[in-house]
């Protein structure tokens, strides 16, 4: 790779610096297990105590810390253990995974209280570019659905819960509801009758309720019943 596109995955061990030169991505697939050494390191294997200075790790050192002057081996574990600088293109295309993360959350968790349909994610996304959401690259996009409801809710009317149903089913649909019921939602309890009919509590997020009744519906022939018993 050209070397002006390297970035710099470091270590710090016993108050000294260990560094090498790598390039951003295939340094964290390898940090996962996901890419070979050889397609990882930008500059051989050399051992840095400052890249930008161009200076080295003295060999004493290296033998005293990582028990070894295995240059390739302890580059390894820099990479591993230490962490990897990331380039400004890889942060923005974290942004936006992160970004393209929350939309589809929200889309699936929320409704809008007036229709009680879910909002489609270009709606949403359009209300977090009025807002001007600034998405947080390094923090899950759970971590940060509430706050850009929060904000997003001053735009939208919107309502973000999961729901606690009770559904119950007759035996002659119960087979095939049961497996619909487990795609979309978290089952809580389920009871199964001498007769093969299913009473079943599920948490499901309200913007994939719909979706589940209007399936159900139409496989049971509307020989389906529904309560709600909770919005969390």
């Amino acid at each position: 790779m050209n070397l002006d596109e390297a970035v710099i995955a470091r270590i710090k061990k016993q108050g000294l610096n260990f560094e090498v030169l790598v390039d951003c991505e295939k340094a964290l697939d390898f940090k996962k297990g996901k890419a070979n050494l050889d397609d990882v390191l930008a500059s051989g294997e050399q051992i840095f105590k400052d890249v930008k200075k161009a200076e080295h790790v003295k060999e004493g050192d290296l033998k005293r810390i990582f028990n070894t002057a295995d240059a390739r081996k302890i580059a390894g574990i820099i990479i591993k253990e230490g962490e990897v600088q990331l380039t400004a293109e890889y942060k923005n295309k974290l942004r936006e995974e992160k970004r393209k993360q929350i939309i589809s959350l929200i889309s699936r968790n929320a409704v809008n209280p007036k229709t009680n349909l879910p909002h489609p994610p270009q709606r949403i996304e359009n209300a977090m570019n009025e807002a001007k959401i600034r998405v947080d690259e390094f923090k899950s996009a759970e971590e940060q659905v509430s706050l850009v409801v929060e904000k997003i809710r001053e735009i939208l009317p919107i309502s973000y819960e999961i729901r606690e149903i009770l559904i119950s089913v007759p035996a002659q649909y119960s087979g095939r509801s049961y497996g619909t019921i487990k795609n979309y939602a978290k089952i809580i309890n389920e009871v199964w009758g001498n007769d093969g009919s299913l009473n079943i509590t599920i948490e499901i997020p309200a913007g994939l309720q719909s979706k589940l009744f209007d399936e159900l519906n139409n496989m049971t022939h509307g020989h389906v019943e529904a309560t709600i018993k909770e919005n969390k």
